[in-house]
């Protein structure tokens, strides 16, 4: 029920959702599907629950028996953990034996999220469900050979590289060879290219990094003719510096002041703000900055209010401290 939920169905409502919906089948009558989502009057999926450690064999199934007495046009069968989805790509009102979509809840991917997206009440739309299917399910079937062919290469799949490098015949023997030169090569290859994304991404990342540091470097320079640091900066500095002091070494504390605020730093590189104070306005600040460098402010009304963040403060220099990232004292950010 919370899953039909997410996907924006009224479970309570008997007009949207209805338990134990009634499927005639042949002589047998009365014949009750767990769940039937309901769309303009006639039910668009139907829905059969299983304890969560049974096997979903759609042959035992009784979705696979109700699917052509009704006009669904889709099947779910789960246990709570496996989601299979079913419809009639093979034979018109006939459930094809095969889901074109699967996914297990406790190790969802992206991918999946995005095509049950399109079974949410908000964006549902037949047709546009039954395209997707098509090529899912073809997909999914390749996906599956590849994997399969990955651990243990069939004869036919080693044939057909040994046909492009090999110039003998192809006896039993040279196939039981080249079937594991074939299974490293493929992995050895699949390897290489997730190491090459890797490598890219990683580029990219530390371009990015750099980039900031230039710019807050630029910044610091900036700043540098037009800061006045105050003595009610220098009195929070020493609050935070105490705090600090039961966790860190004095000697890694350090400050620098900007234009607009005052930063406490570890190692006397900007890479490692601990905190930052607001205090050039009226109304005064502590500033904590999260892995993706978003600052949360909150408000001081007096300076003994910085004690009541200790714990945030601390947390704060431990991510530097804890990973390892200690700076060379001499780092100015460059």
């Amino acid at each position: 029920m919370p899953f039909i939920q997410s996907l924006g169905y009224d479970v309570f409502n008997p007009l949207e959702v209805i338990p134990e919906f009634t499927a005639d089948i042949g002589l047998k009558k009365g014949e009750k599907v767990d769940y039937a989502i309901i769309m303009n009057n006639q039910p668009q999926i139907l829905v059969e629950c299983k304890w969560w450690g049974e096997n979903l064999d759609v042959y035992n199934s009784q979705l696979f028996r109700y699917f052509h007495t009704t006009k669904a046009k889709f099947g779910l069968l789960t246990n709570g953990i496996v989601y299979r989805f079913y419809t009639d790509l093979i034979e018109p009102n006939k459930m094809d034996e095969k889901p074109f979509l699967e996914f297990d809840i406790t190790n969802i991917k992206e991918q999946a999220l995005n095509e049950l997206k399109k079974f949410h009440k908000s964006y549902f739309d037949v047709n546009n469900i039954i395209n997707s299917a098509s090529e899912l399910k073809y997909s999914n079937e390749i996906k599956s050979i590849l994997n399969k062919e990955l651990n243990e290469p069939s004869p036919e799949f080693v044939k057909f590289f040994i046909r492009q490098v090999y110039t003998g015949q192809a006896t039993e023997k040279v196939i039981k060879k080249f079937s594991e030169i074939v299974k490293k090569s493929l992995n050895q290859f699949i390897s290489d290219i997730i190491s090459e994304r890797l490598k890219t991404a990683l580029e990219k990342e530390n371009a990015k990094e750099i980039e900031q540091v230039k710019k807050e470097t630029e910044l610091v320079k900036d700043d540098e003719n037009k800061i006045e640091t105050t003595n009610e900066e220098l009195e929070g500095f020493f609050i935070v510096k105490s705090i600090l002091r039961s966790k860190i070494g004095s000697e890694r504390i350090y400050y620098r002041d900007f234009h607009n605020f005052f930063s406490v730093l570890l190692d006397d590189t900007i890479r490692q703000t601990v905190c930052r104070l607001w205090f050039n306005n009226d109304k005064k600040f502590i500033g904590f900055l999260d892995d993706k460098k978003k600052e949360t402010k909150y408000e001081l009304n007096v300076l003994d209010d910085i004690y009541k963040y200790t714990d945030l403060i601390i947390k704060s220099a431990e991510k530097f401290t804890k990973s390892g990232n200690k700076a060379d004292s001499n780092d100015n950010g460059e």
